[in-house]
């Protein structure tokens, strides 16, 4: 039963602790507190020195599929033209079968040197699951579809269904369904994903939304880069009717906004889309580094936190930004919100994400039963606060694990 000693324990659950002591047993945390002098020694005390220690992050939204795409992807002033890009480079993806699956290896090795201990990952192949089950790597995988005829979307969900089944097994990865996002799904998909969720209370999904002025254009009029993408792919149906209304009241009418949903981006939302999220207890999945750099727009942070809404943090995929440390998406949010307080900031990256994941019983927090899944982030001696240090940028030579897998 190892005890660590470290200059600073952030449970999240409650206020750093500061000169603590911690203890793990067969891969969960036994019990922590604050150290005094004249306190017991354990005989196997580590003392790790100039340290912060947290839960793993949480990274809600990842599509490691695109790993392959890093930097093929050329800086863009929009991001219709971002998008554009990333199809036709998925259209080539067949033709680098073992390149896409050696950067998927690689992106999820990243995503543990940045201190990522669950993630939430968006695929339409399913191709991350060998990766994420080799290494260890909770969390749940969306088998993503897309379809906007409805005539498509009962063949569509018996595949996808056939496909999840498949790959589920017990274990810390799980597999659900997801749909992309309402321009690209037909509300006859919405309707059968939701009742496929509804069978199993546990389910979780997601889905991007708000995330550009297209997608806004598109469900207040019909019109706009979306539906000539649809004209252009052969994919529009022209019996779909523009729901002449924002994106979160065009999911809840349609049954699909509550607290097992991960709204992701939101760039775009209003107050009465982010006040409905939150009274449906949905959680809102922020992307800032990516919703920047591919020209979707400046996600409102403060408007996040302030409206009450449940907040987790993505890095999206390294198609949209040069790497996947979400303390730099942590980095980020603070340069936008200022305001907000630290702490609120790292519960999003922690504890807000195992909650929407449904992974609060093993993560996001340092409590005694959780699992010992915890990073050490290397102090550069003192720092005022600690919690606003760990929204300073840190990178990959700060970080250690713990108990390293």
């Amino acid at each position: 039963m190892p005890q660590y000693r470290v200059a600073w324990l952030l449970p999240i659950s409650q206020p750093p602790i500061r000169d603590a002591w911690l203890r793990t047993d067969h891969g969960r945390i036994v019990a922590f507190g604050h150290s005094r002098p004249g306190d017991f020694t354990a005989p196997d005390e580590i003392d790790l020195g100039d340290v912060a220690v947290l839960p793993g992050l949480v990274n809600a939204h990842t599509h490691l599929e695109l790993s392959w795409m890093r930097g093929r992807i050329p800086e863009t002033a929009d991001f219709g033209e971002w998008i554009r890009t990333v199809i036709e480079l998925k259209d080539e993806a067949a033709g680098h079968g073992a390149q896409v699956a050696s950067a998927i290896d690689e992106a999820v090795r990243e995503l543990r040197r940045f201190g990522t201990a669950l993630v939430g990952d968006v695929s339409n192949t399913l191709a991350s699951s060998r990766a994420l089950r080799e290494q260890g790597l909770a969390g749940i995988v969306f088998h993503e579809l897309l379809g906007f005829r409805s005539e498509d979307a009962s063949a569509l969900m018996q595949e996808a269904t056939a496909r999840v089944s498949r790959e589920s097994a017990p274990g810390l990865l799980r597999h659900s369904v997801a749909p992309h996002a309402p321009y690209s799904v037909s509300p006859a998909l919405f309707g059968l994903i939701r009742d496929a969720l509804s069978q199993d209370p546990s389910a979780i999904t997601t889905v991007h939304l708000g995330e550009s002025a297209a997608e806004i254009e598109f469900l207040e009029h019909g019109s706009g880069p979306c539906r000539a993408s649809l004209e252009r792919m052969g994919k529009w149906d022209a019996s779909w009717v523009p729901p002449r209304s924002g994106p979160v009241e065009y999911l809840d009418r349609m049954g699909f906004v509550d607290d097992r949903v991960l709204v992701v981006h939101g760039v775009q939302f209003s107050p009465p889309d982010l006040q409905r999220l939150a009274a449906a207890g949905a959680t809102l999945v922020t992307c800032p580094r990516g919703n920047i750099r591919t020209r979707a727009g400046t996600p409102p942070i403060d408007d996040f936190f302030e409206s009450g809404v449940r907040v987790a943090v993505g890095t999206d995929s390294l198609a949209s930004v040069p790497d996947l440390n979400l303390f730099s998406e942590l980095a980020e949010m603070r340069r936008l919100a200022p305001a907000i307080p630290s702490r609120a900031i790292l519960e999003s990256a922690t504890i807000g994400g195992a909650r929407a994941l449904g992974f609060e019983d093993d993560f996001g927090t340092i409590d005694a039963g959780k699992r010992d899944a915890l990073v050490a982030v290397r102090l550069d001696g003192y720092v005022p606060s600690v919690e606003e240090y760990l929204l300073s940028g840190i990178e990959a030579e700060q970080i250690s694990w713990i108990a390293p897998s």
